[in-house]
């Protein structure tokens, strides 16, 4: 057995007994393409970190701050389309705007399973239901689509 693979043996032992310390059940993933649980362990350690799509459909507003972040043309979610509706973040860069980097799709839900503490279902509710109103597209009916607000 070599260095490195030593220190994982070591590292795996040490999380094993922390986990059974805290009584939480190990378990593997039937799965193995299945990379929800990792995800919501990330998101379990970056709840804070998370935004909301904003009505206009260009910008995302933080979900406890309520500020306007936008995704990092870097990111492989830039100019998805649709775009994702709730997002998680690494990091901010502060520039003339405010750009998410690190970003990752999330499910409003999971927030509710994660942070509890943190999040209630009223602060979620729309998003999750997906009754949050969507940009208006500009297609052959784009004119009719609109309306004064």
């Amino acid at each position: 057995m070599g260095g490195d693979e030593l220190l994982t043996a070591v590292l795996l032992r040490a999380l094993a007994g922390l986990c059974e310390r805290v009584e939480i059940v190990v378990e593997s993933n039937p799965n193995t393409n299945d990379i929800t649980p990792i995800q919501k362990a990330i998101t379990a350690g970056y709840f804070y970190n998370t935004a909301a799509l904003q009505r206009s459909g260009d910008s995302y507003r933080t979900m406890k701050t309520n500020q306007t972040v936008y995704i990092h043309p870097s990111s492989s979610l830039f100019n998805h389309t649709p775009p994702v509706k709730a997002v998680l973040y690494y990091e901010l860069v502060m520039t003339s705007k405010s750009y998410m980097r690190q970003v990752m799709e999330i499910k409003p839900q999971w927030l509710l399973e994660v942070a509890p503490h943190y999040f209630k279902a009223a602060d979620l509710e729309q998003l999750a239901s997906g009754d949050k109103k969507m940009p208006k597209t500009v297609g052959s009916s784009g004119a009719a689509g609109k309306s004064a607000s």
